[in-house]
């Protein structure tokens, strides 16, 4: 049986925990199983100001109603706690955050405090090294509100043999978006999230890109923001895939195409050429 979860007093603060992954080693060893950690942590609030602070900076509508991607930066922590625990084998620097689907499963009200729980779902072993999961649940009065799994890659070599990658196409008309040079740091100030790659093109070298990147998770809400008047009030999940990095500042493309059961957008650089990140939304609710 797998050990019960553990219980954290509070929500764990993210300048502490990225301390502990900058100098946190790697002890992986391919073949090795990950450890089932598994976290919890009850009365989390949502800050009405902070919320509004996250809706004006994505493009949400500025109200009561938590957009599908805000439960996902209030949670990482959690997760960052998973990947900075002495158990983790991996380096929690250096992880590529490969796709994410969120479940909104029901609403509720803001003022109502959450209980989230997070743990590692599963792991193989693909051509580029070790892929696993993450899961993330919100729960409120009891009762599963919100959902969201991250696929991560830790680089590795292994002997499988790599296939040549899908294509990822893109449909409907184009919006050119400017991404400016500072966005990192803006999402930066409201997510917490402080990785040194999203700060600036000096601090990001340091791990190995010329130039700062967007977050990820970022890129997936802009897109929702954009098409916020087609998301449901609830009973839909949100699938997005990232490819390319996003590096700042950037113009790029944007694309969605509503069909009759899910809607679907993707980012391309410039040209159309190259994805970023493509995606759907869909009222089917049974792979999440």
């Amino acid at each position: 049986m797998s050990p019960a979860p553990e219980q954290l007093s509070e929500l764990p603060g993210l300048l502490g925990l990225f301390r502990k992954a900058m100098v946190k080693s790697d002890t992986f060893e391919l073949g090795q199983s990950l450890p089932f950690l598994s976290k919890y942590v009850k009365g989390v609030q949502i800050d009405e100001k902070h919320l509004l602070a996250y809706q004006k900076l994505l493009g949400f509508d500025q109200d009561k109603q938590v957009p599908p991607t805000y439960l996902s930066m209030l949670g990482f922590p959690m997760i960052l706690r998973i990947m900075t625990d002495p158990d983790f084998p991996m380096k929690a620097m250096g992880q590529v955050h490969l796709s994410n689907e969120i479940a909104v499963v029901k609403n509720f009200p803001m003022d109502q405090a959450i209980t989230f729980t997070v743990g590692i779902n599963g792991s193989w072993v693909t051509s580029k090294g070790v892929e696993w999961t993450v899961g993330l649940i919100a729960k409120a009065d009891g009762e599963l509100v919100w959902s969201s799994e991250s696929t991560m890659l830790h680089r590795c070599k292994t002997d499988v043999l790599r296939q040549a990658p899908s294509v990822v196409q893109h449909a409907g008309e184009a919006q050119v978006w400017a991404v400016d040079g500072g966005m990192g740091r803006r999402y930066a100030s409201v997510s917490g999230d402080y990785n040194p790659i999203h700060l600036s093109a000096i601090s990001a070298k340091l791990f190995g890109f010329n130039k700062a990147i967007v977050h990820g998770m970022w890129s997936k809400a802009r897109c929702l923001a954009v098409l916020k008047d087609q998301l449901p009030d609830s009973g839909y999940r949100v699938q997005a895939n990232f490819h390319r990095p996003l590096f700042l500042p950037s113009n790029v493309l944007f694309y969605s195409n509503k069909q009759s059961n899910k809607t679907s957008f993707s980012i391309f650089n410039q040209t159309g050429e190259q994805p970023h990140l493509d995606g759907f939304i869909s009222q089917d609710l049974t792979n999440a």
